[in-house]
């Protein structure tokens, strides 16, 4: 049976297109062919564009690439996905108001995993002027992701 992630932040440009290709790098890794990662945005702003470029060429600083276009999540992401990470508090606030009565999905913070109770907040780098922010995001990424498939994806 294939599980199915959705990683979601504000816009879908900087922590959650990070986090879907950390993910998606993770499983691979741990050769875990039967677990699908997307990503999602929770407001529509940017919808149709590709990732920020400073997330990008943090991605391929790491040798990873994303090629993922911007969506909005949707109802029926709440049936279809068994797992639905925010990246902060108010991205869980949301979420949860967004969750369809008897959703499928288990609503969670990435940052639940792996990281200490100070350092779970993955922090949106949107505003930073440098790229330092988005190697923050992707370090915690790494440690989280890793976290959680150890965790909870064991077969």
């Amino acid at each position: 049976m294939v599980q199915k992630i959705l990683m979601i932040c504000l816009g879908n440009i900087c922590r959650s297109p990070i986090a879907e290709v950390v993910m998606a790098d993770t499983l691979t890794k741990a050769n875990r062919t039967d677990v699908l990662v997307d990503s999602a945005a929770l407001g529509g702003w940017h919808v149709g564009n590709r990732a920020d470029p400073r997330a990008l060429s943090t991605l391929e600083k790491h040798g990873l690439k994303s090629t993922h276009i911007v969506r909005q999540i949707t109802k029926k992401d709440f049936q279809d996905f068994d797992y639905i990470f925010g990246m902060d508090e108010d991205n869980m606030k949301e979420l949860r108001r967004l969750s369809p009565q008897g959703s499928k999905a288990e609503l969670l913070m990435l940052g639940d995993f792996g990281l200490d109770k100070s350092e779970r907040i993955i922090e949106d780098p949107y505003y930073e002027r440098g790229a330092e922010g988005f190697e923050t995001a992707y370090q915690k990424c790494v440690v989280s992701c890793g976290a959680f498939m150890k965790q909870r994806l064991q077969k």
